[in-house]
């Protein structure tokens, strides 16, 4: 998500998070906020590196904390819409989701989330078409075209699944989750069918 880094010391600690020097990066952001306790992007730096290393706890903490500082920011939002994905609070997740893609419409990442989160909040159909959004906005991104396989997978709508699948691997053939999502499809299309000829 991009957000205004105006700060050297976030761009530097955005730098050392895509290189997966997460806690380098964090470091950085703890320099800043030890002389600017207000300053939103470093707790959503933060947020985002404790996200990446699968520590929601410490994630939602300091997305909470830049939410406080500015309700409206769609990276915030974002961010701590994601983390509730990734721990199944999908009601809570499509709140702030919607909160993100209202300031920064046509983000196909926040649309992918919000899509995948839906769907599990028990709004399917609804997921489905804002996860074919974003990967209108984003054809080749293989996030997108993952996830959208797995609910059409989940449908049972197995050539749609099967072709997302195929086309990650023609972008990535060493994209292991599309290779063992293809399988999954093979193996219940066959499984399907074997219930269909007992009917």
């Amino acid at each position: 998500m991009p957000s205004i880094k105006n700060n050297p010391l976030i761009e530097e600690a955005d730098k050392k998070k895509n290189e997966g020097k997460h806690a380098e990066a964090i470091r950085l952001c703890e320099r800043i906020l030890s002389k600017d306790l207000d300053c939103t992007e470093a707790y959503e730096e933060i947020g985002d590196n404790f996200l990446s290393l699968r520590k929601y706890d410490k994630a939602q903490k300091a997305l909470k904390q830049a939410l406080a500082l500015n309700p409206n920011s769609a990276n915030a939002n974002y961010l701590l819409g994601f983390v509730y994905s990734c721990t199944g609070e999908f009601g809570k997740s499509v709140g702030l989701l919607e909160t993100a893609d209202s300031h920064y419409p046509n983000h196909p990442e926040i649309l992918r989330c919000l899509g995948w989160s839906m769907y599990h909040n028990n709004e399917r159909q609804r997921g489905i078409i804002i996860l074919e959004r974003s990967l209108h906005l984003a054809p080749n991104d293989p996030l997108i075209l993952n996830d959208l396989g797995v609910l059409y997978l989940n449908e049972k709508n197995f050539d749609k699944a099967a072709f997302l699948f195929k086309k990650v691997l023609q972008l990535d053939p060493s994209n292991q989750k599309a290779q063992e999502c293809l399988n999954a499809v093979k193996f219940f299309q066959r499984e399907f069918d074997k219930l269909k000829k007992q009917k």
